[in-house]
């Protein structure tokens, strides 16, 4: 079949720097065509030295000056949405890997499909915010988006053959580094304690998240566009061993799980090498050392983030994209020092309680640029 050839948007991130390693690993099968990253063009020089892509996007010009410097000649070095867009086009890649954070993504993902790229999709924001533009556009173009969460991974993994039977999706959670903590604490919460998860090793913005299980609802809403479900067919579950990475349930009573170590390393390789399978030489399940496998449900009163984001996906419209841009919006301040952690989830309902703009009928990529912009601007009055 030769060798699949990629590229990966995101590339100095954590699922860009595994997807590499992921590559690296299977370089018999699997060529890096063109890499891209925001500023981090230290780090993207070294990926480039490594693989020696045809290819390069970065931010800006002057860091693409800068990039130049640093590579072998041959590589083109493209800056901005333009370069990204370029390298999604391009004929030599097969498969898009996006592990690009928040709705910067929107338009080369957009680009992506219309030019009928395999997706390998890390970047939950996009379709929570557009997610019937996004997943329209796909049935249309005929492409597979094949998603990089664990817990997405695990769903899509599950319903291989099966999805015409589904009933309803189980999306485990890890709870974070506050599932025993008191809610009565969370205000005195540092970004040093919140931002060590006990499972993952993330950025910034999803660690914050994960505290506040706002990650598990954007989940929730990014579920409800790749399997085609109501929010009421969509459970949140806390699974502290983060061994299960989710659940379906079919019409007939049956229950499939995924089960693995936690390693993103896993699903970002099933997405690459998707329909089928390569081996992986990375640690595995041992299920005697394994004592208990729990699952409960999460306190809303302690988590509100996840009934936020219930309200949000049942309005529709642009709400959902008002609420993953209050979030960034939010998350930002926290980690400034200009909110303590306990007003993130009062700030975001504040936020959603004044939104006035479309809720029903089309949306358009314009309707969910404006409602997010404006929610960006209501989140700094509120935090002025």
């Amino acid at each position: 079949m030769g060798r699949k050839r990629i590229a990966v948007l995101g590339s100095t991130g954590s699922i860009g720097i595994n997807a590499l390693k992921v590559a690296a690993s299977l370089k018999e099968d699997i060529e890096v065509v063109a890499l891209a990253a925001d500023t981090n063009i230290g780090l993207l020089a070294e990926q480039a030295s490594f693989f020696r892509p045809d290819a390069l996007s970065i931010r800006n010009g002057v860091l693409a000056g800068k990039i130049k410097k640093m590579i072998p000649g041959h590589i083109d070095v493209l800056c901005g949405n333009e370069g990204l867009e370029n390298i999604v086009s391009r004929k030599d890649i097969d498969i898009v890997l996006f592990a690009i954070s928040g709705t910067s993504c929107l338009r080369p993902l957009i680009c992506a499909i219309k030019n009928k790229k395999r997706i390998a999709l890390a970047n939950k924001e996009a379709l929570v915010s557009a997610g019937s533009i996004i997943m329209g556009l796909a049935e249309t173009n005929k492409v597979p988006i094949v998603p990089i969460d664990s817990e997405h991974s695990a769903i899509f993994q599950c319903l291989e053959g099966r999805r015409e039977y589904l009933k309803k999706i189980y999306l485990t959670a890890s709870g974070g580094p506050l599932l025993k903590l008191p809610g009565k604490k969370f205000n005195d919460l540092s970004p040093e304690f919140i931002l060590k998860h006990p499972k993952w090793k993330m950025g910034k913005k999803i660690s914050v998240d994960s505290a506040t299980m706002m990650n598990k609802g954007l989940e929730i809403i990014e579920a409800r566009w790749l399997f085609g479900l109501g929010s009421d067919d969509i459970e949140a579950l806390v699974h502290p061993e983060a061994i299960i990475h989710s659940i379906v349930e079919l019409i007939d009573g049956t229950f499939f799980a995924e089960m693995s170590i936690p390693d993103m390393r896993i699903p970002i390789q099933y997405a690459i090498t998707y329909p089928s399978r390569s081996r992986a030489e990375l640690k595995k399940l041992d299920f005697s050392t394994i004592r208990n496998l729990t699952l409960e449900k999460p306190d809303l009163r302690k988590f509100p983030c996840l009934g936020l984001a219930r309200a949000a996906l049942k309005k529709d419209g642009a709400h959902p994209a008002v609420l993953n841009a209050a979030d960034e919006e939010v998350v930002k301040k926290y980690l400034a020092g200009k909110i303590k952690f306990g007003r993130i989830p009062y700030i975001i309902e504040k936020v959603l309680c004044r939104y006035r703009g479309p809720k029903t009928g089309k949306i358009t990529l314009d309707n969910i640029i404006d409602a997010e912009n404006w929610a960006r601007e209501e989140v700094l009055r509120l935090c002025h």
